[in-house]
């Protein structure tokens, strides 16, 4: 009689951990993949702010991009620009708090541990894009001295407090 009731316990917990395997696959997709999804760049524009406010387009080339819907801090973007670090900074506002955060590991053009690095070695400046393009998030983009830029929406000051 005993015997019976340690099997169906042996089943029981097997089937516990199966659901645990199942539900943490379900949830590592969710994050890393279902709710990204790649950018229409026909009509995107890389967005830099002027000193007097203005947001203006700037030149920039192969514009890879993703986004998602789920949060407004997924944005993530990679481009080539022509315009070197000493126009940009004569004409817009550098942003003094940048801090990449992490794409996804298949979207292999933003690495932020590099980007990280760039920021802090001074070989990449960051702008303001855009102030509050989300309620309390900016879009950053930081520019490489060789031409490489990236863009990333993160949590301003209106939300940090």
């Amino acid at each position: 009689m005993g015997r019976g009731r340690g099997m169906s316990g042996k089943i029981m917990a097997g089937g516990i951990v199966a659901l645990a395997l199942i539900a943490g696959i379900a949830m590592y997709y969710l994050q890393v993949y279902y709710y990204y999804e790649e950018v229409d760049v026909a009509n995107e524009q890389i967005v830099l702010t002027s000193f007097d406010g203005t947001e203006e387009p700037i030149l920039a080339d192969a514009i890879e991009a993703i986004d998602a819907t789920s949060s407004p801090i997924r944005y993530r973007a990679c481009f080539t620009t022509p315009l070197s670090q000493a126009q940009l900074t004569e004409t817009y506002q550098i942003y003094e708090a940048a801090e990449p955060l992490v794409a996804p590991f298949w979207f292999d053009c933003f690495d932020a541990v590099e980007i990280g690095h760039a920021l802090e070695d001074g070989r990449a400046l960051a702008f303001l894009g855009r102030k509050n393009i989300h309620h309390g998030v900016d879009r950053v983009v930081a520019i490489d001295a060789d031409g490489r830029g990236f863009v990333w929406n993160q949590v301003n000051e209106e939300i940090r407090k």
